[in-house]
């Protein structure tokens, strides 16, 4: 648990510096070079995911049951993820999708986090769900106060995007649910 948790940590806390301190991420970055500052912060990202993926797993074996969620939550669960994949590419494929949701990445963290917060009621799936949900709330709430918010990389913006977001996202969402979330994670969300 304590690998799971330190990653945890490290993870939201390097993805709050902009929540809790953008001046002195900017100054960092200024001071590094921006590439310096993405490749350094890419690297403690990659390092901390792997932590939690690795962490949880060994979690995972002894977990505390905290709740049990009633069996039809499942079903609210499977419609709360529809939208997940379509919105994490929206973030990059801009078109209306995006500029509806207005922050397509942090919507579809906190869908799947609060969608898996209904199916899972351990310890260590209250501490990782949780975990992102209060990150991604918070995230939000700081790029609605933000005055300069830096742009996310991606395709120019365009009416395709929004067709290109679903059919990729749709597709990504069936293929998670019927093959790899079981592969990967090692759960089958069908039972």
């Amino acid at each position: 648990m304590t690998i799971f948790i330190a990653g945890l940590l490290v993870f939201l806390g390097i993805h709050s510096v902009s929540i809790v301190a953008p001046s002195w991420r900017d100054a960092q970055a200024g001071r590094m070079g921006e590439n310096a500052w993405k490749g350094l912060y890419s690297l403690v990202s990659i390092a901390s995911l792997v932590a939690i993926i690795y962490g949880y797993g060994i979690a995972r074996q002894t977990s505390v049951m905290v709740y049990v969620p009633p069996i039809p939550l499942r079903h609210l669960t499977f419609l709360l993820m529809v939208p997940v994949f379509p919105l994490l590419i929206a973030a990059y494929l801009p078109g209306r999708i995006k500029r509806l949701s207005r922050n397509p990445m942090l919507l579809a963290v906190v869908l799947w986090a609060a969608a898996h917060l209904l199916a899972n009621g351990t310890l260590n799936d209250l501490l990782l769900f949780g975990g992102f949900l209060v990150w991604a709330v918070a995230d939000m709430i700081s790029v609605s106060r933000r005055a300069h918010v830096r742009p996310v990389p991606g395709a120019p913006a365009s009416a395709m995007n929004d067709v290109i977001v679903i059919v990729a996202g749709l597709g990504l969402y069936v293929f998670v649910l019927l093959w790899a979330h079981a592969r990967v994670i090692g759960v089958s969300p069908l039972g």
